[in-house]
């Protein structure tokens, strides 16, 4: 495959063109845009209850309350997004070797920054230029989709499922995108959620402390799935991302999703 520099409203990024198909804390989480998503309120009766919501005096935005147990998950995944990326690191350099490992196990890796980067998705030869957007926990979410969903993560990388276009999204470039585009979504920078869709989420993870990874693997597939129902090409991207969006919280919302996995869109990966 051949690659170019694109760039759009949404900042820079590589297609990828068609040629062939081919802080310590003590674990209370259980392991396993600031706008009001409208939506059903049923979600408040469906074991929600420890998310009490408030509207406060002259503020159309409900706020949300936690226990102790939520505001602790809450700071661990919010530790997690402090953390940059630093190639001087030797975790992160295995890391990123992992993730290399993962996608092309019969290729050797020749060195960390080089151009066979490229065959993934970066935009250069230096993965680490583009994990500014995401953080550290970018590469974590791809290397969880690789190692819980290891057939989606393949089809993916690969490009393997549907009618594709002659000009392609680049996988790793769009997987630090989907990254931030959840941190976006969940308002996980605040102090406590400030949407319903927030709220939910911190239901989801105080019961399960890889909920952010796992809903970045539903999401994931689901950016796919819409590209290839919107018939995009890179152009395109931002689209698909706005409506990729849009599905997610109103999936969220839905009536008897108690657990990530009720998601409609979870039924898209495979292992």
């Amino acid at each position: 495959m051949g690659l170019d520099d694109r760039g759009d409203d949404g900042g820079s990024f590589v297609a990828v063109r068609r040629i062939s198909q081919g802080l310590d804390r003590t674990n209370t989480c259980h392991t396993a845009s600031d706008e009001v998503v409208a939506g059903s309120t049923a979600w408040l009766g469906r074991s929600l209850s420890c998310v009490c919501v408030q509207r406060k005096a002259g503020d159309s935005r409900p706020s949300f309350d936690l226990t102790p147990a939520q505001e602790d998950c809450l700071q661990r995944l919010q530790n997690r997004l402090d953390i940059a990326y630093d190639g001087s690191i030797p975790e992160h350099q295995e890391a990123l070797r992992a993730l290399w490992k993962a996608a092309f196990p019969e290729e050797e890796l020749r060195d960390l920054i080089s151009e066979q980067w490229k065959e993934m998705g970066w935009q250069g030869k230096d993965p680490s230029t583009d994990f500014r957007g995401g953080g550290f926990i970018s590469l974590e979410n791809l290397l969880y989709l690789a190692s819980n969903f290891p057939k989606s993560f393949q089809d993916l990388l690969q490009k393997q499922e549907g009618e594709r276009a002659m000009w392609e999204y680049p996988f790793a470039v769009a997987g630090v995108n989907i990254t931030f585009m959840l941190i976006q979504m969940l308002d996980l920078e605040a102090v406590k959620p400030r949407t319903f869709v927030g709220a939910t989420f911190l239901k989801f993870l105080s019961e399960n402390e890889s909920a952010f990874d796992l809903l970045y693997c539903i999401t994931f597939k689901l950016m796919d799935h819409k590209w290839l129902a919107m018939h995009a090409s890179y152009m395109d991207f931002n689209a698909v991302m706005k409506s990729t969006r849009r599905q997610l919280e109103r999936e969220l919302l839905q009536d008897g999703v108690t657990r990530l996995e009720d998601l409609p869109s979870y039924s898209l990966l495979t292992r």
